[in-house]
This record gives C-alpha cells, structure tokens and sequence, in this order.
C-alpha cells in the first residue's frame, strides 16, 4: 500500500495541474451551437484506436498521481475501470466518440481523487 502523504503547497500544486489537465481532456472546449463541452480526449480520439490509447495513456498518468497520494485501492480500482472503459468503448467508431464526450472518465478520475483528499482531510 502507498505511504499517505499529507498535503502540502506541492500537493495542492499538483491537484491543480492535474485539473487543469483534466480540464484540457475532457471539457476545454465548447461546441457552438450545442453549448457541450469537449476536450482533447474525444477530438485525439477520433483516430480510430491510436487516438484512444494515447489519451489512455495520459489518463493513465492522473491514476499514477492518485496512487502517489495513497488513495485506497478500490478507488484506483475504479479510476483504472473507468479509464478502461473510455479506451475500450472510445475505440469503437462514431460510438466511441460520442462516449467520449459522455462519458469524461478523466473528470470522474479527478472527482474520485478530490473527494478522497477531502474525507481523508475530514479525518485529521
């Protein structure tokens, strides 16, 4: 199991690196007329599975954080799911696409870690 690591400046630095990633993923843009939010996960995955596994591959990198803060491992276990399943569905053509724009497994992944952070900050 991962040491826990009270938070410091230089962990609530990284927690907002790593949710101005999460934003740039899943929901840095606007579509017009649709007022739905996208990011680089859904448009890098319009190449068919190249394209997912890359964004898998920095979502992957938001998992490895949320182990370095000690989170438990049925979370990670779920963060790992819910990454799975974007590269998994996100693969498939013209459904995976629109999955990813639903779906946004990254902004699930930061959401997990913050509400962790806070019941682990709840207990001190």
């Amino acid at each position: 199991m991962a040491k826990r690591q009270p938070l410091g400046a230089d962990h609530e630095a990284l927690l907002r690196r790593l949710d101005r990633l999460t934003g740039l993923l899943d929901d840095r843009y606007v579509i017009p007329g649709l007022g739905v939010r996208v990011g680089l996960d859904p448009l890098i995955g319009l190449v068919p599975v190249f394209g997912d596994l890359l964004t898998g591959g920095v979502s992957i990198y938001i998992l490895l954080q949320a182990h370095r803060f000690g989170l438990p491992r049925h979370v990670q276990a779920r963060m790992l799911a819910n990454i799975g399943l974007d590269v998994v569905i996100g693969s498939i053509p013209v459904v995976g696409d629109l999955f990813d724009v639903a779906f946004k497994s990254n902004r699930r992944n930061i959401r997990l870690l913050q509400k962790q952070l806070a019941r682990r900050a709840r207990k001190r």
